[in-house]
C-alpha cells in the first residue's frame, strides 16, 4: 500500500541492489512535518552516531540510516508503539523520510532484530554519554532509580517496589544518571534486586570515573584544596549509608548530598534564617540552618547536615560530605532532584519510557546470588504471626485493666480468669510458634544461587538489547527537544509551562515541502501557527538552524527552514 518506487523494491527484494537512495519529492500539506524542525538538534544530540559502532545492512530497500530517523520521528510525534503506526498514513510519514511509504510494522520489527543482533547499543550509549559529559562538563550528578514495570508470562523476574502505584510488582530496575537539569547521561540495568548502594559502588561510580573529564584546572585545584571533590552525587534516602559515603570521599574523593534517615531530634526554630533557594520551579524563600554530627558511633568523620523549616514545622534533613558548597546551595542541589522526577514522569506519559519492542527473554548468569525464597517465605510467615502475638497481647491487656477480680462475685471472677487462661495459652503457643520459624530460619541460607532455584520460578531477564536502542533514541530525542526548547525559551515569560506544549504543536503543524536540486536545497514551509507571538518565536529559530548548513542524512541536500507568514534567505555571511 502506498508503494511507488516499485522497480527499486522488487530489485532490493531480489538481491540484485542494495539499500535504495533517499529521494526527496516536492509535495503539500504533510502531516507530521513540523518534525523536520528537530532534525538538526538529533543530528547535534548523536543520532546517526550509531554508524560508529554498527555494521552496514547487507540487503533490503530500507537502511540502518532510515530506521532510526524513522524512530526518532516516531517518538517526537507521540506515536507511543510500532503498532499505532498502521493508524498513520504511511506514505505521508514516508515523504518526510525521502521514501514512497515507512516500512509496515512487521518489516521495522525484522529491522529492529537486525541491528540489535550486533549488541553494540552498550558501545553506542557508552560513546554518547561521554560526549555529552565532555561538552557539559557537570559537577553534579543526579542518580535515582525507575520501575519498569513488566505485564507478561515469559519472564520470571523480582518485585520491586513501584512508590507511583504503591505495590510490590514483577518488573526492571533501571537507575538514571542525569544532570541538574533533568537531560539523561546514561542508565545501568540492575540484573535481579540489586539495592542502589550496590549499583553505585558496581557499576554507576566506575563507569563515571572512566567518563568525567578531569581538567588541569580542575586537578590543580583539588592538590591546592584537599576538600574540592572529584564531583558530587545526588539521590534520595535509598542510599543513605554514613559507611558507604566515607568510603566514597577516602577512596575516590567523591562527594554526596542526599536526604538523612531515621531523624529523630528537632532543632530550635529560633536557628533558621530566610535564604533565597533556586529551585527547579524558579528562586524560593526558604529558612534553613546547618551543623555537623557524627553519624557513626566510634567514629571521627563528621557530615554536614542542613534542615529546612517548612511551614508546617516539619525539619527536612539534608546530609552531605561536599565541604565546598555553600548552605543554599546543598539545599538547592537536593531540591533540585525533582527535575528527575519530571524527566521520568515525562518520558512515561510522552515517550512510552516503560514500552518494551520485543519481548524475547534471556537467562541470567547462574552464579548471581539472590535472596532465597523459601527465606522470604518464612520472614513474612514470622511477621504475619508477631502481628497476630501484639493483637493477643493487647487482648490480654485490656481485661486486666477493665474489670479487675471482684471479691464479692465469684462467677465472674472465675469467667474472668478462665478467658484470661485461655488468652495466656494463646500467646505461649504463638511465641513458641515464632520461636519454631526463627529456629527453621537459621537452617535456610538467606542467598543463594540462582542455579539452586526451583525452575519454575528461576529468575531471567528481558533482552536488554532491543531495550537499550530503544532508550537511546529516547534520550536524543529529549535532548533534542529540550536544546528546541532552549532556543524558544527567550519569546516567553512563562517558557517552563508553555515551550514543551508549544513544541508538541509545531511537531504536528503541516508543512510544504520543495526540492531544488540546482541549489542542493531541500526547503521546509512550516504552516502558521495559533498565534503571531509564536509564528515570530519559531522564524526566528529557523533562521539559527539555516545558519548551521545541515545536511539531510545520506544525501547532499541543505536543510532551509521558513513558516508561510514570513519569508525570508539565508543570511549573507552563511
Amino acid at each position: 500500500m502506498g508503494a511507488s518506487r516499485v522497480e527499486e523494491r522488487v530489485m532490493s527484494a531480489m538481491g540484485i541492489s542494495n539499500e535504495a537512495p533517499v529521494a526527496f519529492e516536492s509535495c503539500e500539506a504533510l502531516p507530521f512535518g513540523g518534525v523536520m524542525l528537530l532534525l538538526p538538534f538529533l543530528l547535534e544530540c548523536g543520532l546517526m552516531s550509531y554508524i560508529n559502532h554498527y555494521r552496514r545492512r547487507l540487503t533490503g530497500y530500507y537502511s540502518f540510516n532510515n530506521l532510526v530517523i524513522i524512530i526518532a520521528f516516531i517518538y517526537l510525534c507521540r506515536i507511543k508503539s510500532f503498532e499505532r503506526i498502521k493508524h498513520y498514513s504511511p506514505g505521508e510519514f514516508g515523504k518526510l523520510v525521502g521514501y514512497d511509504r515507512i516500512p509496515e510494522v512487521k518489516t521495522l520489527r525484522g529491522m529492529v532484530r537486525e541491528i540489535t543482533s550486533q549488541k553494540c547499543a552498550g558501545q553506542w550509549a557508552a560513546a554518547l554519554s561521554q560526549s555529552w559529559i565532555e561538552e557539559e562538563n557537570p559537577q553534579l550528578y543526579y542518580i535515582d532509580g525507575h520501575v519498569q514495570i513488566y505485564h507478561g508470562y515469559l519472564a520470571n523476574l523480582g518485585k520491586k517496589h513501584v512508590s507511583r502505584q504503591r505495590l510490590c510488582l514483577p518488573g526492571v530496575m533501571e537507575f538514571w544518571v542525569n544532570a541538574s537539569d533533568g537531560s539523561p547521561y546514561f542508565y545501568v540495568t540492575a540484573d535481579v534486586n540489586e539495592k542502589m548502594n550496590e549499583i553505585l559502588g558496581d557499576e554507576i561510580i566506575p563507569q563515571l570515573l572512566k567518563l568525567h573529564p578531569v581538567t588541569d584546572e580542575r586537578r590543580r585545584l583539588m592538590e591546592e584544596d584537599p576538600d574540592e571533590p572529584v564531583f558530587t552525587l545526588v539521590f534520595d534516602r535509598e542510599a543513605y549509608s554514613p559507611e558507604f559515603f566515607f568510603r566514597l570521599w577516602n577512596k575516590y574523593r567523591i562527594a554526596v548530598i542526599t536526604y538523612r534517615k531515621n531523624v529523630k531530634d528537632t532543632w530550635d526554630e529560633s536557628l533558621f534564617e530566610d535564604y533565597a533557594v533556586s529551585t527547579t520551579f524558579g528562586s524560593e524563600t526558604m529558612k534553613l540552618h546547618e551543623q555537623e554530627f557524627y553519624p557513626l558511633k566510634n567514629g571521627n568523620n563528621l557530615l554536614r547536615e542542613v534542615r529546612r523549616l517548612c511551614r508546617e514545622g516539619h525539619q527536612t534533613s539534608i546530609v552531605t560530605t561536599n565541604r565546598k558548597l555553600l548552605l543554599d546551595v546543598i539545599a538547592s542541589c537536593m531540591f533540585a532532584r525533582w527535575s528527575q522526577e519530571i524527566f521520568f514522569r515525562y518520558m512515561r506519559q510522552e515517550y512510552a519510557l516503560d514500552k518494551i519492542i520485543q519481548y524475547s527473554v534471556d537467562e541470567l548468569d547462574n552464579d548471581i546470588r539472590v535472596v532465597n525464597v523459601e527465606y522470604n517465605n518464612i520472614s513474612y510467615r514470622i511477621k504475619k504471626e508477631r502481628e497476630k502475638l501484639s493483637r493477643r497481647k493487647a487482648k490480654l491487656y485490656e481485661p486486666e485493666q477493665e474489670n479487675p477480680l471482684q471479691e464479692d462475685d465469684e462467677k465472674e471472677n472465675k469467667k474472668w480468669m478462665k478467658n484470661r487462661l485461655e488468652v495466656m495459652e494463646e500467646v505461649q503457643q504463638m511465641e513458641q510458634q515464632i520461636e519454631n520459624l526463627i529456629n527453621q530460619r537459621k537452617n535456610i541460607p538467606y542467598k543463594i544461587p540462582i542455579s539452586q532455584m526451583p525452575e519454575s520460578i528461576r529468575y531471567n531477564q528481558l533482552n536488554r538489547e532491543s531495550k537499550m536502542i530503544q532508550n537511546i533514541i529516547k534520550m536524543i530525542c529529549y535532548r533534542a527537544e529540550t536544546a528546541f526548547a532552549n532556543l524558544l525559551s527567550p519569546h516567553y515569560k512563562r517558557a517552563k509551562h508553555e515551550i514543551r506544549a508549544l513544541i508538541k504543536s509545531i511537531i504536528h503543524t503541516p508543512i510544504n515541502m520543495e526540492v531544488d536540486r540546482e541549489n542542493g536545497e531541500l526547503n521546509i514551509t512550516l504552516f502558521p501557527l495559533s498565534n503571531q507571538r509564536s509564528n515570530e518565536a519559531v522564524s526566528k529559530i529557523c533562521e539559527t538552524i539555516n545558519d548551521t548548513n545541515t545536511l539531510y542524512p545520506s544525501t547532499n541536500l541543505r536543510l532551509i527552514f521558513k513558516i508561510a507568514t514570513i519569508s525570508f534567505s539565508p543570511s549573507q555571511d552563511s
